[in-house]
C-alpha cells in the first residue's frame, strides 16, 4: 500500500478534526474509507459535495495513488 497525505480544507477539516491524515492506501476510494473510519460519519455528508485533486490535479475515486502523493478534499464554497 501507499503511504499518501489526506489534506482538508473549510469544513472538510471542521468535519475531520484535524487539517491532514496520513493513511495506507492504494487508490483514492480506499484513501476516503481510511479517512471515514477514523474521522467518523460527520465527515461523510462533507466528502459527498467535495471536489478531490491529487498532486493538484483533478481525481476521482479510481484515481491511483503511489506513496507521497497528496490528496486534497476541497468542500463547496460559497459566498458573494
Amino acid at each position: 500500500m501507499a503511504v499518501v497525505t489526506v489534506r482538508f480544507f473549510g469544513p472538510a477539516a471542521e468535519a475531520a478534526g484535524c487539517r491532514s491524515l496520513s493513511v495506507d492506501a492504494d487508490d483514492v476510494a480506499r484513501a476516503l474509507e481510511e479517512v471515514l473510519a477514523r474521522c467518523g460519519p460527520n465527515l461523510a455528508a462533507v466528502l459527498e459535495r467535495s471536489a478531490l485533486w491529487r498532486n493538484g490535479e483533478p481525481a476521482d475515486r479510481a484515481t491511483p495513488l503511489a506513496s507521497g502523493d497528496e490528496l486534497a478534499v476541497l468542500p463547496p464554497v460559497s459566498g458573494g
